[in-house]
């Protein structure tokens, strides 16, 4: 259920918008749909710890948030694709800015962790 009710004194715009894309599998899901329009197995494929049902979950939200587009061709079998809308391509800076922060995190503990040894 969406928290709707921000003290906007501390700091309610990020409690927002960790709200819509917070979480473990969000900001990896938007990361992959901005490369490219995909099925949902290749999404799966991308991410193997996250089950079908997560997965499945997680699209839907982010498709009522607005941010993914989830488009049904009427084929035998059924193709489903998923793409980032327009407002949520205006993610992308943030989305870029979490990979590069996340890389250079990885970086720094991968050193602790070999100096360790």
């Amino acid at each position: 259920m969406a928290h709707t009710d921000y003290d906007c004194n501390h700091g309610c715009p990020v409690e927002a918008a960790l709200e819509v894309i917070g979480g473990k599998w969000r900001g990896a899901i938007l990361y992959h749909l901005l490369q490219e329009v995909m099925r949902f197995n290749e999404i799966r494929r991308l991410m193997p710890d996250i089950t079908q049902r997560m997965l499945t979950m997680q699209l839907r939200e982010l498709e009522a948030h607005g941010l993914v587009l989830r488009t049904v061709y009427p084929e035998v079998p059924p193709r489903v694709e998923y793409a980032i809308t327009d407002y949520g391509k205006t993610l992308a800076p943030v989305i870029s800015s979490l990979h590069s922060w996340g890389r250079m995190h990885l970086d720094k503990v991968r050193r602790v962790d070999n100096d360790e040894f």
